[in-house]
Formats: C-alpha cells, structure tokens, sequence
C-alpha cells in the first residue's frame, strides 16, 4: 500500500491555495473507484486521503472550478484530473499540483 498526499499552490497569487476539493480514485475494470475525498487546508495540503495498492492506476480530481470561482475567476479548467501508476514498491506517493487561471503544471514531489 501506498499513501498518498498532495498540495495545491496558486501560482498566479503565489500562495497555498486553501478550500480545494480533492478525490481519490483508482481504475477498476467498470471505471473508476471513488477512494476517498478531502478539501485543501490553509497551507494548500490534502494528506488525508486514503491508502492505494501497488500496481493501482489512481486519479486524483481536483475541482478547481469550485476554487477559483470563490475568488470571482471564471476557471479556464473546472477540473484537474491526474492519472498515475502506484508502484508496487513505493510506500508514499506526494503529488503537487501548480495553478493558475489559464494553466496548470504537476509533478511528482518527495
């Protein structure tokens, strides 16, 4: 089992981006498992998600228009959806995702 966390950082105002709603999914035969859901903190972190099996192919979604509709941006992207392959042999997995209005960049962190 893998644990995974991410954070949100609002690249356009240079700051954690706090009250983003995050799920966590992973690819079964039928589509997609809803895993576990959380929303973003002060510093922009969602570390209370749930553990995925190695060898997963997990998703998260970040709902992106909720956010930047609350600071009065019409969002280019309403959704962010990352997809990724858990390693059967890594124990965490930490995936930063960089916004801004017209873009957004991830990767995967430490």
């Amino acid at each position: 089992m893998a644990g995974i966390s991410t954070h949100v950082l609002d690249t356009s105002l240079g700051r954690p981006a706090a009250g983003v709603p995050v799920e966590l999914a992973v690819r079964t035969g039928g589509g997609w498992q809803l895993l576990g859901a959380s929303v973003t903190d002060a510093d922009g972190r969602a570390a209370d998600l749930p553990d995925v099996a190695g060898g997963a192919t997990a998703r998260l979604r970040f709902d992106t228009a909720k956010y930047q509709g609350s600071s009065g941006t019409s969002p280019f992207f309403p959704e962010v959806s990352i997809v990724f392959t858990v390693a059967p042999d890594q124990r965490h997995y930490h995936v930063p995702l960089l916004l801004n209005p017209f873009g957004y960049s991830v990767y995967r962190g430490s």
